[in-house]
């Protein structure tokens, strides 16, 4: 096939897709500038880590997505090099098509396109071919999409409102696209209750700050509050994804709403109290607001009885939109009664899967006395004089009714040991029991780490509710370019909304019963930093917690659960060991602990009960017979390294077992291997294939020795063939003469690159500069050495092939 005397079947898919695929669409009226979209990279690479050595898998990018508007993706069109079938990228666009929700796929290698229609509106064929003159204009794929989606026309200047863009080159990821338009459609179609799951470090409040942009900016809401619980996270939110909204923002602060403004950022502490005069929201009226958004909306607000509720219900004609990662349903609370199944979830395990979250490795350390148990000997007293109460005591009572100094010892120097191993700088949450076990956990990391307590005091740090140094140290620690503090112990303070992209290390010395505590705790980890490096944290756990990764609904659906257990068991459904479990804080506890100042009216929680749900401090603790010895022998009986995996599982294995297993689903044998690996023409092309697939060359090479050609790595690792270095497999091709049927300049130039191929590998060879460089370039300029030695450029490539052939050659 010939354009313009070209010979097309030669072409590469770049070719195939300027000379092709672009002038076909542009012709029936698709806009350069705001509808085509060229690698359009959806998702980030699966960081995969083994040891201490990380590496982001290569993902491919869709080829061309068509949009109506930047906010509304339309089609994606997958191109081939015109040597394949037609419709070779179908599959490929159709996963691409999924993550973007679209129904229109476009396959092409340059002769026409295999059209794949979701919508059914044309004919009952789902794929049908098309020729290249015949694309389909904007209009009417459009007009195809509407229908689909059932839009009205009441509807659709608040679905095309775009989202806001700074030109900064920021726009939504997939998820949060998705998100968004989810949302708006749910909005603009009259319902007034929805629900948004995203994980932790997902860019929740940037999509919140779209949808409610382009509500706002529709004029289909037009006065907005959006409620948070925590200090922190509103002036996170003003400062951060927020800012947009200019001097049409406030802060509903000191108990006012002032309705000169339209977006309001508002803290239920500051807007209800149990005193009539401390509930602000009242000063205006019931349909003040048309749109309220509720951050971390599993915190209490969507409980009938708790007193945050009443400013959803006293603004009950609003639309409410909660946001959560983790849906709460519990027979007290359920965030899916209140506000309907969520219109769309993007859990934990995609994001790891994107490659938009941090993996995990879990360091389990099991002590001798949390398994075995300790009982004091009979009329044993303990550090105050009192008299022990003679039980065993276990996992459970340890930092809860037993203290044991040397327990709390071996926990730190633990934590030391590994910071020591890995990096002394790395960010770290430890998770104690309560304030005192972190008051002594802090004590403990100082004088296991004098020299860094020497170089900075604020090493080592404890961040709880009580302790103003401590709190004022918070966005100290949350900021990236902040090196200290470096380790910080908490109970309950940091156990959501923080915002710590740099942490590292996870420590987990704390009884965790509730699921949702537990996805909130491992949120404080899943945020990646690339600029800093951080792409996985390890978490170290010295009290079984990460069991709760085995159970289904670590990542599963949020199941309601209806039961008579005693109300204090605050998760009832997650009770890991079975047995009685005392509370130590009041109910409620998984609740934050932090009333601002500005915030509680004076309220002064000392001697008043707060009302009920209101957060408990973490002095507010209810108090519980504490004993207190030392003089214990404590170990570590035994310890396990354990990553993260495909399905979200934990397995224990190394890179060597990960390639095998990634391998093996591509070629189930050695002779396919072989075979896939000598048909290709050029090797680079199947090396890249191969970390698509997963093989992470350089963290291989680390763990089975240097010298090995990509070739031979597999064949040794997957295959267990004994391998061969490069450098024999030079000398087997020496042996065997090959050369001479080659003028004396094309041996010359083949002895010489199959000399850089022992040296530094086959990827080498196959650069297209190889021959500008020495020894080469002493022989003359690339194409004097072609010309000279090989005649023209095309048979050069052919000598190159066949010297890859010897190379490889078995036998």
């Amino acid at each position: 096939m010939s354009h313009h005397g070209i010979d097309k079947s030669k072409l590469s898919e770049t070719d195939i897709i300027s000379k092709f695929v672009l002038p076909a669409i542009k012709d029936v009226g698709w806009d350069d500038l705001t509808q085509i979209r060229q690698e359009v990279k959806l998702r980030d690479g699966k960081v995969v880590v083994r040891g201490t050595v990380a590496s982001r898998l290569k993902v491919k990018s869709a080829d061309i997505v068509l949009y109506h508007k930047p906010s509304m993706p339309l089609a994606v069109i997958e191109a081939k090099a015109n040597k394949h079938e037609m419709g070779k990228g179908m599959q490929q666009g159709l996963d691409y098509a999924r993550l973007l929700d679209v129904p229109f796929v476009f396959a092409t290698n340059g002769d026409g396109f295999i059209f794949h229609d979701k919508t059914g509106l044309c004919n009952a064929t789902l794929e049908t071919q098309i020729a290249l003159e015949d694309f389909p204009t904007p209009e009417q794929l459009w007009q195809k999409f509407c229908i689909w989606k059932g839009y009205t026309e009441q509807q659709l200047p608040i679905i095309t409102q775009d989202y806001y863009d700074d030109d900064s080159g920021k726009t939504p990821r997939y998820y949060q696209l998705q998100a968004i338009n989810k949302t708006i459609e749910a909005v603009s179609s009259g319902q007034d209750r929805a629900l948004l799951v995203m994980a932790t470090g997902t860019g929740k409040t940037y999509t919140a700050f779209q949808i409610i942009w382009r509500l706002w900016k529709a004029k289909n809401k037009r006065r907005i509050l959006f409620l948070a619980d925590r200090t922190a996270l509103i002036e996170q939110t003003k400062k951060g994804d927020f800012q947009p909204f200019g001097t049409a923002m406030t802060w509903s602060k000191n108990r006012t709403v002032d309705p000169a403004f339209e977006i309001h950022l508002g803290l239920y502490q500051a807007l209800t109290g149990p005193e009539e005069h401390q509930k602000a929201y009242k000063q205006v009226s019931p349909d003040f607001f048309d749109l309220i958004v509720i951050d971390e909306c599993h915190r209490g607000s969507a409980a009938e009885d708790s007193a945050w509720r009443e400013i959803l219900d006293y603004f009950s004609s609003a639309t409410q939109i909660g946001l959560t990662a983790t849906p709460k349903e519990t027979n007290e609370v359920s965030n899916i009664d209140y506000f309907g199944d969520p219109v769309y979830t993007y859990s934990l395990k995609e994001g790891i899967e994107d490659g938009f979250l941090a993996p995990y490795k879990v360091v389990r350390v099991d002590i001798d006395i949390d398994l075995q148990g300790w009982r004091p000997t009979k009329g044993q007293v303990d550090k105050n004089n009192e008299i022990i109460d003679d039980r065993i005591y276990n996992q459970k009572d340890f930092d809860r009714s037993m203290v044991i100094d040397e327990r709390t010892h071996l926990v730190a120097q633990t934590i030391t040991n590994y910071l020591k191993r890995t990096d002394p700088m790395a960010k770290t949450i430890v998770f104690c029991n309560d304030i005192d076990h972190a008051d002594r956990m802090r004590r403990a990391l100082i004088n296991l780490n004098p020299e860094q307590y020497q170089k900075n005091e604020k090493y080592v740090m404890k961040i709880t509710g009580d302790d103003e140094l401590g709190k004022a140290q918070l966005e100290n620690f949350t900021n990236p370019k902040k090196a200290y503090p470096v380790i910080t112990t908490t109970s309950e303070l940091m156990t959501t909304g923080i915002d710590a992209k740099t942490c590292k290390l996870v420590v987990l010395d704390q009884n965790i019963q509730s699921m949702t505590k537990f996805k909130q705790i491992i949120g404080r980890g899943t945020r990646i930093d690339d600029k800093y490096n951080k792409l996985w944290f390890t978490i170290l756990d010295f009290k079984k917690a990460t069991e709760l990764f085995a159970d289904e609904r670590f990542d599963g659906e949020p199941v309601k659960i209806i039961n008579t257990t005693p109300a204090e068991v605050e998760d009832p459904d997650v009770n890991i060991e079975g047995d009685d479990y005392t509370p130590t804080e009041i109910d409620g506890s998984e609740l934050i602990h932090e009333i601002p100042p500005e915030a509680d009216g004076g309220f002064n929680n000392s001697n008043d009960q707060p009302w009920t749900d209101f957060e408990p401090t973490d002095d507010q603790e209810v108090k519980i017979t504490k004993f207190h010895v030392n003089g214990v022998t404590v170990k570590v009986m035994a310890e396990r390294v354990q990553y993260y995996d495909t399905d979200g599982k934990l397995v224990t294995e190394s890179f060597k077992d990960y390639t095998k297993k990634a391998l093996k689903k591509q070629f189930a044998s050695l002779d396919e291997f072989t075979k896939k690996w000598n048909d290709s023409e050029r090797k680079q092309a199947i090396i890249d294939e191969l970390e698509t697939a997963g093989v992470l060359w350089d963290a291989l090479e680390q763990e089975v020795g240097k010298a090995l050609d990509p070739f031979d790595l597999i064949c040794h690792v997957v295959y267990d063939q004994p391998p061969l270095t490069r450098r024999e497999r030079a000398d087997n091709v020496k042996k065997r003469n090959y050369f001479t049927r080659y003028s004396e300049t094309a041996q010359m130039v083949l002895s010489n690159l199959l000399e850089k191929y022992a040296d530094v590998g086959v990827q080498e060879i196959e650069n297209k500069n190889i021959l500008k460089l020495e020894p080469f370039s002493e022989i003359g300029r690339p194409i004097e050495i072609v010309k000279k030695g090989f005649g023209k450029p095309a048979d050069y490539e052919q000598a190159l092939t066949e010297l890859e052939a010897e190379i490889y050659r078995i036998g």
